[in-house]
């Protein structure tokens, strides 16, 4: 029914979303809010998630990519945290299972997927060129 590469598809998609739920939830309710605005949290912690979700959801492989940089900042968050904060090792264990997961899904399912089409990711070069010309025309 499902083939490898949906089942990476969908370790990507669950670990995105779980991120995104739990980096709202530690931020905004288990972490003292006095420390930093909401605004300065939202943009932070949130907004970086919600750049590729759309993309992440759709099963595109160029999103899925490039979404593996942005989870990077998660990725030293969580070791940072692990590290410097000690009474909140638990909340970054969390953190970094959902960060190992999406990374993991991402990079496996964008691998696959290409080969599936029967081309490597296009270069961003290309892509650009592809967009103008479209825009050019229409």
């Amino acid at each position: 029914m499902f083939s490898k590469t949906s089942h990476f598809r969908y370790l990507a998609l669950f670990s995105h979303i779980g991120l995104l739920c739990w980096v709202i939830v530690w931020h905004f309710f288990l972490r003292d809010s006095a420390t930093y605005s909401p605004i300065f949290i939202f943009i932070i912690y949130v907004l970086p998630l919600l750049l590729p979700l759309h993309g992440v959801v759709k099963g595109k492989p160029y999103t899925h990519a490039w979404a593996n940089f942005i989870v990077m900042f998660y990725l030293l968050h969580g070791l940072t945290i692990l590290y410097a904060e000690p009474h909140e090792w638990v909340y970054a264990v969390i953190e970094l299972m959902f960060v190992i997961g999406m990374f993991v899904g991402c990079a496996v399912y964008a691998r696959k997927r290409g080969k599936e089409l029967g081309e490597g990711l296009p270069k961003l070069k290309s892509v650009m060129e592809e967009e103008r010309q479209r825009f050019e025309r229409g």
